[in-house]
């Protein structure tokens, strides 16, 4: 049981004027920008003191006062859920932003958050993948030191990453055969590097520094996820 991790938005929860209800939401800590912040919410949700930071955004109602409201449309669920929750406090109602797709996940992509949700406005609630709800990440490109190269027979080839001294993850490669070759020509001449602290990778080829790499990857994570190599280039 974990509420009492939270126990400032179950006191808040208590306060709402319903016998019953079961909101879907997320839990959140922003950042100095006002922008949500991952790391900082695991930090929070961990510590032996509960955390004054944790706010949640609702952005659905599925249950209210014994009434299952999944089969409503998602716009009237959202209609009941604006009012049900106050106007200030710690848990928030979410605001549909109006518009293309397109055009929403440009601004939450320029805004530097990790990703956007969408639903159709008629759709009801189901359990379970569904193309009526959309889960979208933003992704960020960056360049980073190619510091080694991790191949397996029957597996993906991926190069590692380090960004600023520090081991950043893992990245991709999906070039095709032609650049796949002359990356590893370069990689060859430069094996025998020394292995990072801290890291136990039996089989990877650790390099001597010179290559750096451009990644894609994505946005709010502390080590790369997803990530894909889309360039390289010698220094």
């Amino acid at each position: 049981d974990w509420t009492g991790r939270y126990i400032e938005l179950a006191g808040e929860a208590e306060a709402i004027e319903a016998e019953s209800f079961i909101i879907d939401g997320e839990t959140i800590t922003v950042d100095e920008a006002g922008r949500s912040d991952f790391h900082a919410l695991q930090s929070a949700v961990t510590r032996r003191k509960p955390s004054r930071d944790l706010y949640l955004v609702a952005f659905d109602l599925l249950h209210l006062n014994g009434h299952d409201l999944r089969n409503m449309p998602v716009e009237d669920r959202r209609e009941i859920l604006q009012a049900l929750i106050p106007a200030v406090g710690r848990i928030q109602a979410s605001k549909a932003m109006p518009g293309t797709g397109d055009a929403v996940y440009h601004l939450v992509d320029r805004a530097g958050l990790e990703g956007m949700v969408s639903k159709r406005k008629d759709s009801v609630y189901r359990s379970g993948p569904t193309m009526n709800w959309r889960k979208i990440k933003c992704y960020a490109e960056k360049e980073m030191d190619i510091i080694g190269v991790q191949r397996e027979a029957g597996k993906p080839a991926m190069v590692l990453m380090a960004d600023k001294g520090r081991y950043a993850g893992g990245a991709f490669v999906a070039f095709k055969a032609d650049k796949r070759q002359r990356l590893w020509d370069r990689v060859q001449g430069k094996v025998g590097g020394p292995v990072p602290i801290g890291l136990k990778r039996e089989k990877a080829e650790w390099l001597k520094p010179g290559l750096v790499g451009r990644v894609r990857f994505l946005k709010g994570e502390e080590k790369l996820r997803h990530a894909k190599l889309l360039d390289y280039r010698e220094e």
